[in-house]
């Protein structure tokens, strides 16, 4: 059974989310909402045509900076240094592109506008941040995320030009790794961030995890 949220700012515990993840619906995206959502190990994700839909799924899929793993087929792009990499010089870009990037296993986009105008509010208010790849002066790759304590919580990103979005990610989890960053989430399992050392572990323990993480002294982009 999913909860129908209120106009109260308040979530079901974790626990209570359906096998496949479901754990909430309808609410809406305001900054103090979203930002609960993720201190409470909840992200929205849904279609155009549906109401918002909040997500816990056990297992969660992360990343711990300290174990990534740079593809040896991606190592002599590293060292070429065929794209320069910057942080929240165009987030809204980022964010539109993958909203419009094509992606054959998605028929559409969960993206929605409602979503985007959130994200860049977040933005705007210092949560969330960009990273973007570029190449000849044009934007051609990259990812966005919302970024509490010593935590990233990964939402999506795109490439236009092969490798763009990797060496935008990996660049992104070294200088997380730097800043001491204690975890990277990547929500729903996926074989391209599992290549890169993104492994599942069980909610009971990416919630202890999180608090851990963000109980860290804040840390702006």
């Amino acid at each position: 059974m999913l909860y129908w949220l209120t106009d109260d700012l308040v979530f079901p515990l974790v626990e209570l989310a359906e096998d496949w993840g479901g754990l909430a619906l309808g609410g809406d995206l305001s900054p103090e909402r979203l930002l609960l959502a993720y201190r409470s190990g909840i992200f929205p994700w849904y279609d155009e045509d549906q109401p918002i839909i909040w997500h816990a799924p056990d297992p969660r899929f992360v990343l711990f900076p300290n174990k990534l793993h740079i593809p040896r087929s991606l190592r002599p792009v590293l060292n070429q240094k065929k794209f320069t990499i910057t942080y929240n010089q165009a987030f809204r870009e980022v964010i539109a592109n993958c909203q419009q990037i094509n992606r054959p296993d998605q028929p559409g986009t969960w993206i929605t506008d409602e979503m985007l105008e959130a994200y860049c509010e977040l933005h705007t208010l210092g949560h969330a941040h960009s990273v973007e790849a570029w190449q000849k002066g044009k934007l051609v790759g990259g990812l966005y995320g919302i970024s509490l304590g010593k935590i990233f919580f990964g939402e999506s990103m795109f490439s236009q030009v092969s490798n763009a979005s990797k060496v935008a990610f990996v660049t992104h989890v070294l200088d997380l790794k730097q800043k001491n960053f204690l975890l990277i989430d990547c929500q729903v399992h996926t074989p391209h961030l599992q290549r890169f050392g993104a492994e599942e572990v069980p909610r009971q323990q990416y919630m202890k995890l999180l608090s851990k993480a963000l109980s860290a002294d804040e840390h702006g982009q």
